[in-house]
């Protein structure tokens, strides 16, 4: 058992399909707690001022972890340590990176003393809508919460070491003892500590998810330090290379940061609404979508330094096919099953059903955006390994700020006119419910992200025209599958309704499952009738392996 357990930390991973597997086992292990997490979140608290507060509190170091701690991410810093990899070149490999860390470590102790002394102004842009009682929670929690970047930021840096010495085993974990601490503050330290208590978790799992990869580190004989002779060009070279990357992904976050302040000022608990329906709808995105857009970054690198663009171009399209495959099939039935997932995974306790349908109605908005922000990440990472971060991030640049537009535009559509809002409300089945208008802000999100894609991919398309494939057939029959998945869940959903007692866990869990998995089998055999490629190419992926790659598990992007 030992025997394999060794064996398991030091495995190699190889293949586009077998990379993605790997990394999706990862995501789904990790996402599966914080579904557990949430629940307990909800159950707990429900959507009210509690969770509220918590979820904004992060906004501020969520900032501060990818304006610094991305500079120290394993996508930045792998490339460097392979290249000085060898015993002849150890101590220069040292060197480097002691150069980072200190240069890290400077600049978060800097920021963070910064955002310690601004947190009461700060509060007032982040959340203007709070009572002066929550400001000062919210002051005092996100002070606190400025050591998680710090803690994740060092986990980034070792995590480049133990990736590059290909102990994917080891970096894998992380994620998940890191919800495993969330989930332990929320269980064991909120009654002695309350709200800090929740805090102090988060805090816990950024500190294992630096430690546990400690061990690896030390046994591959690179460790950094502390240095007061950093080796500034290197740090100029890091620096140049990630601060289009760190910007790209700063975007995102200000944007939630202005939906959050926007929340703030609508019903009580909007936040929290707003931050468990987005949650949900990351869950497909971090095993689907990222999972195969990092698995083919190394390749991609690879076929472009050595001009192989026509293969590269392939490539691309090769995993925007599969994110297309699975994503499609993820929008049909969480718009169809939206409101049995949220109250599955989400209704107990103290999560009323109130609560259930305005999350599920804004769960089918972000949804909308789902295959987008797959094919956006892969499209990214293409353009990363094309040595060409200017594009992404005008890209999102633009596609940000139409979001930050609309979802203001959207506000004030929905409360001056009321055709509008009753249009949403029926549509989504809200009608009466106090708050409905923190609808608004997944739809600018998606809307944002829909435009996205069509920049980027109109960008790529014209770049690379010469080598274009075209994937029409592809997404027709992907969508053909979707929809007839959608249609026969939505169908069943009526007979299961006589069937089992939807007041009760069980009774809306098989309700749901059993009309997902009907439109899935049906979606499946439509796809091999049609001879589908994508299902042709899994199945061949799951009993084979395809080829050698080393692929690079994905850099935490936020606490």
């Amino acid at each position: 058992m030992v025997n394999g357990i060794v064996r398991l930390f030091n495995k190699d991973f190889g293949g586009l399909h077998e990379a993605a597997f790997l990394l999706g086992i990862s995501a789904f292990g990790s996402q599966i707690l914080a579904l557990v997490r949430d629940r307990l979140f909800a159950s707990t608290f429900g959507a009210g001022t509690t969770l509220d507060v918590y979820y904004a509190s992060f906004r501020v170091p969520d900032i501060i972890y990818v304006l610094v701690a991305s500079l120290v991410a394993a996508t930045v810093l792998i490339p460097f340590i392979t290249e000085k990899l060898g015993e002849e070149r150890r101590q220069e490999l040292n060197n480097f990176l002691s150069s980072i860390l200190t240069f890290f470590l400077l600049l978060m102790i800097i920021v963070s003393l910064v955002a310690y002394v601004l947190m009461p102004t700060l509060a007032d842009i982040v959340v203007p809508g709070f009572s002066d009682e929550n400001k000062e929670t919210f002051i005092e929690l996100s002070r606190l919460l400025l050591l998680s970047p710090f803690l994740l930021g060092l986990s980034n840096l070792f995590g480049s070491v133990v990736q590059t010495m290909r102990r994917f085993f080891v970096y894998a974990l992380t994620p998940i003892v890191y919800n495993l601490a969330i989930i332990f503050g929320l269980l064991f330290l909120y009654e002695p500590f309350g709200i800090k208590g929740l805090v102090y978790g988060v805090i816990l799992g950024a500190l294992f998810h630096f430690i546990i990869q400690i061990p690896t580190v030390v046994r591959s004989g690179i460790f950094p330090r502390i240095t007061f002779v950093p080796d500034f060009s290197s740090i100029k070279k890091v620096v140049t290379l990630s601060l289009p990357r760190t910007l790209t992904l700063s975007v995102n976050h200000i944007l939630i940061i202005v939906f959050v302040a926007l929340a703030s000022r609508i019903e009580e608990g909007s936040i929290a609404i707003f931050n468990l329906s987005y949650n949900l709808q990351s869950v497909p995105l971090a095993i689907i979508g990222m999972s195969y857009s990092v698995a083919a970054f190394p390749t991609l690198s690879r076929l472009f330094s050595n001009g192989d663009k026509s293969h590269f171009v392939q490539y691309i399209v090769a995993a925007g096919k599969h994110i297309i495959f699975w994503s499609l099939p993820v929008l049909s039935l969480f718009v169809v099953l939206r409101a049995q997932i949220v109250r599955t995974i989400l209704g107990a306790g103290e999560f009323t059903w109130t609560d259930t349908r305005l999350t599920a109605a804004a769960l089918a908005l972000f949804s909308f955006s789902v295959v987008a922000q797959g094919l956006i990440n892969l499209f990214v990472r293409g353009y990363y390994a094309a040595g060409n971060t200017k594009k992404p991030l005008y890209v999102n640049l633009v596609s940000g700020l139409v979001s930050v537009v609309l979802g203001f535009v959207f506000l004030s559509i929905f409360s001056s006119v009321p055709g509008f809002r009753d249009f949403f409300e029926n549509l989504f089945r809200v009608e009466g419910i106090p708050g409905t208008s923190v609808l608004m802000l997944p739809l600018a999100f998606s809307v944002g992200a829909l435009l996205n894609l069509s920049l980027i991919w109109l960008l790529f398309k014209k770049e690379f025209r010469e080598y274009y494939v075209s994937i029409r057939k592809s997404v027709f029959q992907s969508l053909a599958a979707a929809l007839l998945m959608g249609i026969v869940a939505y169908y069943l959903l009526q007979v299961f309704d006589d069937v089992f007692d939807i007041n009760t866990f069980w009774g809306i869990f098989l309700q749901g499952f059993l009309s997902g998995i009907a439109g899935i089998v049906v979606g499946i055999l439509f796809l091999e009738t049609l001879g589908n490629q994508e299902i042709k190419d899994i199945r061949r992926a799951l009993v084979a392996r395809v080829s050698k790659t080393r692929p690079v598990l994905p850099d935490q992007e936020e606490l």
